[in-house]
């Protein structure tokens, strides 16, 4: 008997305990919480109308409440998508800003690259003609192979260019001795002397130093912001642990529950509670801040006398000034091609006169460059643009508590702390998961972090790594670059629409047409092809005085 008396004695103790003399005053309205769901048009029914002891809450503080079980459960899990929802929106106006520098880099590029491809097509063809237009396949691969390369397809760079150096020999050569009959065999021969031969001068060496500094560079840029997205999306997506979302609850409706609706928290208890929850995001800083100073002096390049523009635009030029060259020097050719692959005999319709070649002085005209502001208008822009974004992991806590706190005369002392209005007396914690370990508003355990997240920081190492390759002028491999090659989604994704194009995962974005070199009963107008007409055919004419001659 007395064992009951004590039970129950201790079971009052603990009422009167949690709800402060329960009989001793008036409870106070629940009409805040009534007009809170009112509001949303959410059911009232199982609302009190006064409050009631708290001793059943499980996340708010057990005195006096409005909230039932199953009202805290529910604003329990308002709270989680609503904060999930901010993860959400603040990851998508990162990306925003990673589409749009995309989109402005790759058109201009892709841009360039056609016009160049365009400017060759339109001056070969009107120099050549059907010379020009039964061969177009050797210049036409070329760029072809260059755009796949940028776009991130498996093309080795220095293969392509070697391979075009070796197709362009074989065509000239052939040409150029149309008195003779020619097999594939011979000209196989014929390609394979290049290195001996050096028909083009230092032109091929000289273009490929460029080619390769300049497209890895891009290639490589353009993927750093593929994957910048793609960490970002990924990152948004990490699920809050429930120890976080305890704490959002408490911060978000309590003071709801405990009818203090107009209380809004504390400065520093919302960024306690928001580093908490976002403690192993806030570990991607150092590696983003890496990636970012890359990606700043990698577009640092693009500009400037050897820039994009000009060694783009310049590439027909180049093609011309190595013709002339081969034009020039075809007796010397013959004469070694002969010696290292035996002689030909003569039989075809055409007619030997490289001896009566006429030298002719070329006047050097470079006029496919154009007015660099775009360019650098690009590289002004990314480089904000990135110097923005560096510490967005670490400010997310105060970006997100900024429009939710007390704000105003008096606000530290009448905020809400977790568990009343009054002023919030722990310190601010560090940033980053092991400055957690004594955080009071989020309990976590340090010793086990997100893999999610590793795997992102992971992510970030590689793409700087590659980053500094290219700065080097070293090619770069993406193959498996993302972590999550069944395909989840690109990290350029917008309006929650997501597509996966293979190897790599670049987005899909409004392009300039591209043109099949060459147009059959057509010359084709781009722009500002004009410009490079005179410059180029200085380079041919020679040439094809040389082949018409023959």
């Amino acid at each position: 008997m007395d064992s009951l008396f004590l039970a129950a004695l201790s079971v009052c103790s603990l009422t009167v305990s949690a709800c402060g003399g329960k009989w001793s005053s008036k409870a106070r309205s629940c009409s805040d919480l009534k007009d809170f769901y009112s509001g949303r048009r959410y059911s009232l029914d199982g609302i009190p109308q006064f409050e009631i002891c708290g001793e059943h809450l499980r996340i708010c503080s057990q005195g006096y409440t409005c909230c039932t079980s199953e009202i805290e459960d529910d604003l329990a899990t308002k709270s989680r998508t609503e904060m999930e929802g901010l993860l959400k929106e603040a990851g998508r106006t990162l990306q925003t800003s990673l589409i749009g520098q995309y989109k402005a880099f790759d058109g201009y590029f892709l841009e360039l690259l056609n016009r160049s491809a365009i400017n060759l097509q339109e001056t070969f063809l009107a120099t050549y003609g059907l010379l020009y237009s039964q061969n177009s396949e050797v210049f036409s691969e070329l760029y072809n192979d260059l755009r796949h390369y940028y776009q991130g397809s498996n093309v080795n760079l220095e293969e392509v260019l070697n391979e075009f150096w070796a197709k362009l020999l074989e065509k000239l050569f052939y040409q150029a001795n149309k008195q003779y009959y020619i097999g594939e065999d011979y000209l196989e021969c014929v390609s394979k002397q290049i290195e001996t031969l050096r028909p083009f001068g230092d032109t091929p060496r000289a273009m490929k130093t460029v080619i390769t500094r300049t497209f890895v560079a891009a290639r490589s840029f353009i993927q750093g912001l593929v994957i910048s997205g793609e960490v970002v999306r990924k990152v948004s997506q990490v699920q809050l642990t429930p120890s976080c979302m305890r704490a959002m609850m408490k911060m978000t409706y309590c003071p709801l529950c405990r009818g203090v609706a107009s209380a809004r928290p504390c400065a520093n208890y919302c960024i306690n509670v928001m580093k908490g929850c976002l403690a192993n995001q806030a570990d991607l800083d150092t590696e983003w801040k890496h990636l970012a100073e890359t990606m700043i002096e990698v577009a640092g390049r693009f500009d400037g006398p050897s820039g994009v523009d000009s060694v783009v635009l310049a590439l027909p030029i180049r093609i011309a000034e190595a013709m002339l060259t081969m034009g020039e020097n075809i007796q010397t050719i013959n004469s070694k091609v002969f010696q290292a692959c035996g002689n030909l005999k003569e039989g075809r319709s055409g007619s030997a006169g490289a001896n009566d070649m006429k030298k002719v002085e070329v006047m050097v005209e470079n006029r496919s460059a154009t007015s660099p502001d775009k360019m650098v208008k690009l590289v002004s822009d990314v480089t904000v643009r990135l110097r923005d974004m560096q510490p967005y992991w670490v400010t997310l806590p105060s970006m997100l508590c900024s429009d939710r706190v007390a704000t105003g005369t008096g606000a530290e002392d009448k905020c809400w702390n977790g568990m009343s209005r009054a002023r919030y007396l722990p310190e601010v914690m560090g940033d980053g998961l092991a400055s957690q370990i004594s955080n009071p508003e989020v309990e976590i355990d340090i010793t086990k972090p997100d893999m999610t997240i590793r795997q992102q920081i992971m992510q970030l190492k590689i793409m700087t790594h590659r980053l500094k390759n290219a700065l080097n002028g070293q090619d770069v491999d993406f193959q498996d670059t993302s972590d999550d090659a069944s395909g989840s989604g690109s990290g350029m994704c917008a309006d929650n629409v997501c597509s996966r194009v293979a190897r790599p995962a670049l987005p899909v974005t409004d392009r300039p047409t591209y043109y099949d070199l060459p147009p059959e009963n057509k010359k084709v107008k781009g722009s500002n092809g004009s410009q490079n007409l005179p410059s180029i055919t200085i380079y041919l004419l020679p040439l094809l005085i040389l082949l018409l001659w023959r």
